[in-house]
C-alpha cells in the first residue's frame, strides 16, 4: 500500500514548523520523515540522524572557458549581466549558468558544465528513516533537490512497509514549497497570531487550494495575541478550514531545542506537549491511520 503523506508548512519562517514536525515524528515512530527545507535544513538538530548513504547532487550548470580555444575577444565579458567573467575566467560564485556567454562566443570556447551543488542524504534516527539534503552555500534550489528527497522517502517507505511520510516543508510559497506539497494527502499549515502570520497563512492556504490538497491549521503561540487568534479562527471557519490545535507560548520549547530533543520527549506532561499530541491524533484520524 502506498504511504500517505503529510507536509507541514508555513507561509513564513520562524513560526515553529520544524519544532512541530520533530514532535509528530517522535509520536509516530513508524514513518519516514523528510526535511524539504534544503536551503536551510535544521530538522537534523532535533532528530540527530546517522547518515547511511550520501549522494552528490548536480543542479545548476556553470560556464567554463577553455583557455586553449579562447581568442580573448571580450564578447563574453560584455554580454555577461552578472559580471562573472574577469580576465577571461568565469567566477563560479557569480555565474548563474544562463548560457549567454557560450551562445555568443565565436570560438566556441565556453561550455556549460554540471557541478556538485549539494548532497542528498539517507539517514537513520531512533524514530525511523530520515531523508534530507544540503545545498552548498550560494547554490540555488529549483525544487529538483526537494523532489529527489521526496522520491527517496517514497522508496524507503515502500521498501520497509511504512504507511506514513511526514514532510517538513520550506517556508514561503515558492518553488521548493510547491515541490514539497505536490501529490501529498494533507497539508498542515502552522501560523502565529501576528499580522504577517495571518497574511502568509492565507498565501499558504491559497497554494494548497490550487493543488487540491486539504489543509489543516495549527496556531502556535496563540496566547500572545488572542484577538488575532480569534481572527484566524473566524477566517478558517468561514472558509471551511479546520483549526486542529492551538499551542501556547512557553519558554520550555526553547529549553527542549537547546537540549536537542522534541518537546514531547523533553517534557511529555507539559501542556504544550499535550496540545501537540492532540494535533497528532487529529492528523492521524484525518489520514485514517492508527494512532
Amino acid at each position: 500500500m502506498k504511504a500517505k503523506q503529510v507536509t507541514v508548512l508555513s507561509g513564513k519562517g520562524g513560526v515553529g514548523k520544524t519544532t512541530l514536525t520533530a514532535s509528530l515524528v517522535s509520536l509516530t515512530r513508524s514513518c519516514v520523515v523528510t526535511d524539504c527545507d534544503v536551503d536551510a535544513s535544521n530538522l537534523h538538530l532535533l532528530l540527530k540522524p546517522e547518515v547511511i548513504d550520501k549522494k552528490e547532487f548536480y543542479g545548476q550548470k556553470k560556464a567554463k572557458i577553455e583557455a586553449s580555444k579562447c581568442i580573448e575577444c571580450g564578447l563574453c565579458r560584455e554580454a555577461c549581466r552578472f559580471d562573472a567573467i574577469r580576465n577571461f575566467e568565469v567566477d563560479p560564485i557569480l555565474c548563474e549558468g544562463c548560457g549567454v556567454c557560450a551562445y555568443i562566443c565565436p570560438a566556441e570556447a565556453i561550455n556549460l558544465e554540471e557541478e556538485v551543488s549539494g548532497y542528498l542524504y539517507t539517514s537513520r534516527t531512533k524514530y525511523g528513516f530520515m531523508c534530507h539534503a544540503q545545498l552548498k552555500p550560494g547554490e540555488e534550489n529549483s525544487g529538483k533537490l526537494v523532489n529527489l528527497v521526496r522520491k527517496n522517502a517514497e522508496t524507503l517507505a515502500e521498501k520497509n512497509g511504512l504507511n506514513l511520510i511526514i514532510n517538513d516543508g520550506p517556508p514561503g510559497i515558492g518553488c521548493p514549497v510547491i515541490a514539497s506539497v505536490t501529490g501529498v494527502d494533507l497539508g498542515v499549515v502552522v501560523t502565529e497570531p501576528t499580522l504577517s502570520g495571518i497574511h502568509d497563512l492565507k498565501r499558504a492556504l491559497t497554494l494548497l487550494n490550487h493543488f487540491g490538497i486539504k489543509p489543516l491549521v495549527c496556531i502556535n503561540k496563540y496566547d500572545l495575541n488572542l484577538k488575532n487568534t480569534e481572527r484566524i479562527c473566524t477566517f478558517c471557519k468561514a472558509n471551511g478550514i479546520e483549526v486542529i490545535g492551538k499551542i501556547k507560548f512557553d519558554p520550555i520549547i526553547t529549553q527542549s531545542m537547546v537540549a536537542g530533543k522534541p518537546i514531547v520527549e523533553y517534557s511529555p506532561d507539559n501542556p504544550v506537549s499535550k496540545s501537540i499530541a492532540e494535533i497528532w491524533r487529529r492528523i492521524m484520524k484525518e489520514l485514517d491511520l492508527d494512532v
